[in-house]
Parts: C-alpha cells; sequence; structure tokens
C-alpha cells in the first residue's frame, strides 16, 4: 500500500510525513489552492528528502512548458494532473503523469478508458468531484465504483480520507494507494503530526 501525504508547504510537515513513513510527498503548484507552495520553497524540501520517498507536483490545467519547466526545477518525480487535462496533453507532456480523474458515476470509465495505455501516463488518482474545487474538499468518493476502477487500472484514492476511515476505504477500494490532504491538518497547508501518524498506522493495518 503506498502512502501520498499531499499539500506540503513546510519541511517540518515533510519531516513528520517522512519519519511517519510516507511513500510520497505531494507539492501543490495551483496558486488558487490555499495549500499552494513556492517553487523555491518546495525544491528546498525536495531536495532534502531520502531517496525512496518520491515528490509530485499537483498541476492544473497549467500550461505544459511551465509543467515541464518546474518539474526540472524543483526535482518532482511525477506530474500529478488535476485539471481538465486531455489525454494527447498527457501523451505530448514528456513527462511521467498520474491523471487525477474527479469520480461523478459509472461515466468517469470512459475518461479513464481514455487515458489507458497514453505515453506517460503511470496511474490515476480518483478523487470526488465538485464543481467547486479541483481537489481538497475532504469530500469522499462512491467507493464501489472506485472498486471497478481500481480493478482495471493503477489507482491512488484520494477524496474525504482521514485516520477514521482509511483502512475502511482500502478494504473496500482495493487501491494501489491512498492519498490524503485536509483529513489530516490543523488548518489549509499545516498538517497535525498526530492525524498524519495515525493515517499511515491505519492505511498499513490492512493487508493487501
Amino acid at each position: 500500500m503506498k502512502i501520498k501525504i499531499c499539500g506540503m508547504t513546510n519541511v517540518e510537515d515533510a519531516d513528520v510525513a517522512v519519519r511517519a513513513g510516507a511513500d510520497a510527498l505531494g507539492f501543490v503548484m495551483y496558486r488558487n489552492s490555499p495549500r499552494w507552495v513556492e517553487p523555491a520553497v518546495a525544491r528546498a524540501i525536495i531536495a532534502g528528502l531520502p531517496p525512496f520517498v518520491s515528490a509530485v507536483g499537483v498541476f492544473v490545467n497549467e500550461e505544459a512548458e511551465r509543467v515541464r519547466a518546474l518539474m526540472d526545477e524543483c526535482g518532482f518525480a511525477l506530474a500529478q494532473l488535476h485539471g481538465d487535462e486531455s489525454a494527447l496533453y498527457c501523451q505530448n507532456l514528456g513527462r511521467p503523469v498520474l491523471k487525477a480523474l474527479r469520480l461523478k458515476d459509472r461515466g468517469t470509465f470512459l475518461a479513464l478508458a481514455e487515458f489507458q495505455g497514453r505515453a506517460n501516463v503511470r496511474g490515476f488518482l480518483i478523487d470526488a468531484f465538485s464543481d467547486q474545487a479541483y481537489g481538497g474538499t475532504g469530500q469522499t468518493v462512491d467507493w464501489a465504483v472506485a472498486h471497478e476502477a481500481a480493478r482495471s487500472a493503477p489507482i491512488i484514492l484520494a477524496g474525504g480520507l482521514n485516520p477514521t476511515n482509511v483502512a475502511e476505504a482500502v478494504q473496500a477500494v482495493r487501491p494501489y494507494g491512498v492519498d490524503v490532504s485536509s483529513g489530516v491538518e490543523k488548518s489549509p497547508g499545516k498538517k497535525d503530526p498526530d492525524k498524519v501518524k495515525a493515517f499511515i498506522e491505519a492505511a498499513r493495518l490492512v493487508p493487501v
């Protein structure tokens, strides 16, 4: 079970997540997000990460040239595309991609199929649909539908996860990994160390 802690804005939170056993950390490059982090700050945090913790840049409808530049500047191993990016955009980006799909209904499977097999698309992040934001809303997804997605592609489950429900979610969906942001925060962009530790411990409890 891979675990990604998203919305990193400071080195203290990154240290907590790494020590607790996170496999990946997410850094939001979308300026309209309350969890946006300056590229220079992200770069400094990433420079101090141990070798087996991945850094993921989160982008929303950003120009491909800008995504490539920020990935190189900050040291992101993966681009999480959390907006309305097309399959062709992903294919032409020239960087490893985790494509986020906001799960509204089973029609999301049509979108998943469109992206599968495209060069650069390494997997999918399934998040809750909201017409108010592109993520970090704390809303949960339909786990039954997410389970169907997990049977056809490697998915990272997000959307409303927290230390209390993550074990149940993993049991129901059987994803490749889980992603959390607001569910382990004191406030947007500031993590609660106890919640981070509890989340990772709970996620690891479920046999895979």
